[in-house]
């Protein structure tokens, strides 16, 4: 089922986390944070949502880290019940698709709850002092792409890495609720 998270609650401060990355090392929101600001993206392995952006999830990262802005992804759905969101499976995907960033297992989704994620994808944009100015969509595509779409999120986080704010104008993320234990 379709679920829509809030539109952004300008100012919030991310609660601290440090969690086990693909790569075996625990990783915090410290350790990815960008000198120009911090994208934190909510998804998993299985979402059609997930899965029809990968791709331009992957290069959308790869152009805001080379405008100083650090990207790391969550993994907070529950893996007994969903396992191909399982840590095991984690390790492939993240290969296959190339990422560059972080990888993170929230295990016990006490993160994804301190966040109040929603979906997968659900994004968290913040400025170089942690405070949130994003929490939109990539872009227009849901499940489908959509040719010569906005890059909404990454047109968000340049706003917000030269001026310290996002805009006020966002549209929210659609995607699968996250899979709550």
């Amino acid at each position: 089922m379709a679920a829509t998270p809030p539109i952004c609650d300008f100012g919030w401060k991310p609660p601290a986390f440090s969690l086990l990355a693909t790569d075996g090392k625990m990783v915090s929101f410290d350790d990815v944070k960008g000198e120009n600001g911090t994208m934190v993206a909510f998804i998993c392995n299985h979402c059609p949502y997930v899965l029809s952006i990968v791709d331009r999830l992957v290069a959308t990262a790869n152009d805001l880290n080379e405008k100083g802005i650090g990207f790391v992804a969550i993994c907070s759905n529950d893996a007994v019940a969903y396992p191909d969101d399982s840590f095991e499976n984690m390790i492939p995907f993240a290969k296959q698709n190339n990422f560059t960033f972080p990888y993170l297992h929230d295990e016990d989704q006490s993160v994804a709850k301190a966040w109040d994620a929603i979906c997968t994808p659900d994004f968290f944009g913040f400025n170089a002092d942690g405070e949130l100015q994003y929490r939109g969509r990539l872009d227009a595509s849901r499940k489908e792409p959509v040719a010569g779409a906005k890059r909404d999120l990454y047109e968000a986080m340049v706003q917000v890495a030269q001026t310290g704010k996002g805009p006020q104008e966002q549209i929210s993320s659609m995607g699968c609720s996250i899979k709550w234990k």
